[in-house]
């Protein structure tokens, strides 16, 4: 399992500055998800740039540099626990991107192969790393061709929810206009059992200079510090240019 985080902010400031209540308690985390961290941002050339590292967010020395040097307006943090079977390498490390668009996703679904002929072998042959998550991010791709990303969110994980056993489909997505997320989980796994009815849920907290979404035990994210639970099968979307926060419910179609 993983942990996820992301920002959108008034105006481009230093990561470290905006996410200054948040980095020591989601880098805290690595102690045990330490399977390696990533960050996707939008610069001030227009650029998406993505860092990322297999070394634990908590004793990296690259991440507190890279908090420090981004400076940025949008951007979503990711920190790792592999799936068992899975190899902790940079290309399986998350964020994904493609072009103007990023992902990270909190979870794992089985089989791994379960979108594949939805994907499609074109997509498909892009991917760098064997990971489920990489091939969430290439449905929602594929989604993305003829949908929104409200809908194509939605729509890749019920097509997940069709094919698949899953813990967990939280994931966060980044583009030009908005930063993303969405939140499922499967109650009955293993993991939900395991780490209680909380462990899943993402929170977001609306400020007058900055929103943020992140997964539990990142802060206290308490309803008297401003944050709110994104209810279950519903996509959150905070739009760059004036941080203005939709909560939608969809209803996807399965292809």
């Amino acid at each position: 399992m993983c942990r996820l985080l992301g920002v959108i902010t008034r105006a481009p400031m230093r990561l470290a500055d905006s996410l200054t209540d948040l980095t020591e308690p989601f880098a805290g985390l690595s102690r045990e998800h330490r399977d390696g961290w990533g960050l996707a941002a939008w610069q001030a050339d227009g650029e998406l740039a993505v860092a990322k590292e297999v070394v634990p967010a908590h004793l990296s020395e690259a991440f507190p540099k890279a908090l420090a040097e981004s400076v940025t307006d949008a951007a979503l943090l990711h920190i790792r626990l592999a799936s068992p079977g899975l190899p902790t390498e940079t290309r399986n490390t998350h964020p994904f991107s493609a072009g103007t668009i990023a992902f990270a996703h909190n979870g794992y679904f089985t089989p791994v192969d379960a979108l594949d002929e939805l994907i499609g072998p074109e997509l498909l042959a892009t991917a760098h790393g064997d990971t489920d998550s990489e091939r969430y991010f290439l449905r929602v791709l594929a989604r993305l061709r003829t949908e929104d990303p409200v809908d194509a969110l939605a729509g890749a994980a019920a097509d997940i929810r069709e094919r698949a056993r899953f813990a967990s489909l939280n994931c966060l997505l980044l583009t030009e206009r908005a930063l993303y997320a969405y939140t499922d989980e499967d109650p009955e796994s293993e993991v939900s059992r395991r780490r209680g009815p909380d462990f899943f849920q993402l929170h977001y907290q609306a400020r007058a200079d900055r929103v943020a979404v992140a997964s539990s035990g990142i802060g206290p994210q308490s309803a008297q510090d401003g944050w709110s639970v994104l209810p279950y099968r519903q996509v959150l979307e905070v739009r760059r240019s004036d941080l203005r926060i939709s909560t939608h419910l969809v209803q996807p179609q399965l292809v």
